[in-house]
């Protein structure tokens, strides 16, 4: 029998709110993602995207991007398998079929934000791993288009991502890269300079800076 995650209405949550932390450690988090109220798949972030959540101690804004994100039974034990039916038909014929499913996602932790009442108004910005990263059950957001643009102006997190362990980085450093680029309404300036602080990262290794290089698309 199935125990649903305790949500809140979704009338009532905020419309960036999409996920919950379920497992925590130094340098990511596990979150699986809120169900809709419909009869639908919960919404998987892109790969490359960016989340945020919060250290409740010490309140400081955790900043993460989605590395790895699956779909797959709450039963581990059976496999999902084939029925042939389109989206519509199992809303139809088979509707329990997502109350059966979970959707999760893995976040690397590339900085923080400084909580506000630690220095009264002025919120610093840290680009490496935070005191203490978000705990179990807290809050996962899509990032704020204008926090994300803060976040950025600085590109000490590139040097993170090139380090994660488990995860295709190229493609994730091209992914975030292109991500950022959009929200800043195609910055040329930011992305040369970002196109610049990766060359110096990658200074030995131009096969990689040139595969990342090839999939951002200004």
């Amino acid at each position: 029998m199935r125990l649903p995650l305790p949500q809140f209405a979704t009338s009532d949550r905020h419309p960036n709110h999409i996920a919950e932390v379920i497992e925590t450690t130094s340098t990511e988090f596990l979150a699986q993602c809120l169900e809709p109220e419909d009869l639908s798949f919960p919404s998987m972030p892109p790969f490359g995207s960016w989340v945020c959540s919060v250290d409740e101690e010490s309140g400081n804004q955790v900043y993460g991007i989605v590395y790895y994100a699956t779909t797959a039974p709450i039963d581990s034990v059976h496999r999902a398998r084939a029925l042939g039916l389109s989206l519509q038909d199992l809303r139809e014929e088979q509707p329990q079929i997502f109350a059966m499913l979970r959707t999760e996602f893995r976040a690397a932790i590339v900085g923080f934000e400084e909580s506000s009442q630690n220095r009264g108004y002025n919120q610093r910005i840290y680009q490496y791993l935070p005191p203490r990263p978000p705990q179990i059950h807290q809050a996962v957001y899509r990032c704020e288009p204008e926090a994300l643009v803060k976040f950025t102006e600085e590109l000490d997190f590139l040097r993170t991502l090139l380090c994660i362990n488990g995860a295709p980085v190229e493609s994730l450093t091209a992914a975030a890269i292109r991500d950022v680029y959009q929200l800043r309404k195609a910055d040329r300036e930011w992305l040369i300079k970002a196109g610049r602080n990766l060359s110096v990262l990658l200074k030995d290794d131009y096969d990689r800076l040139r595969f990342i290089l090839s999939q951002i698309h200004p």
